[in-house]
This record gives C-alpha cells, structure tokens and sequence, in this order.
C-alpha cells in the first residue's frame, strides 16, 4: 500500500497501520480516509499530504 507524507511535518500516513488516534482502522488506504481527516502530529489537511 501507498504511503503518505504531510508535508508540514512529514509524518508519514501508513495505511497498515491506519490512525487508531483518529479511529481509522489497520488497511485503510489514504484515498478512502474521511475528507475532514487531519494529520494526527499537526493537523494539516489531507490535501497537504504527498505520496511517498
């Protein structure tokens, strides 16, 4: 699966992993995360993250 990097921050969106701060379960790919999901270190906007 694809990774992901805020580019503010550069945490790094691993969807096996998911977001269990933000409920986001183990497997969820970044494009099927909720619109208004935000980065869990920053809170940068999905639109600011960049593949990896």
């Amino acid at each position: 699966m694809q990774l992901y990097r805020c580019t503010k921050c550069n945490y790094i969106y691993d969807p096996a992993a998911g977001d269990a701060i933000g409920g986001i379960s183990p497997g969820t790919p970044f494009e099927k995360l909720p619109d208004d999901w935000t980065c869990l270190l920053c809170g940068e906007k999905k639109d600011k993250f960049v593949k990896e």
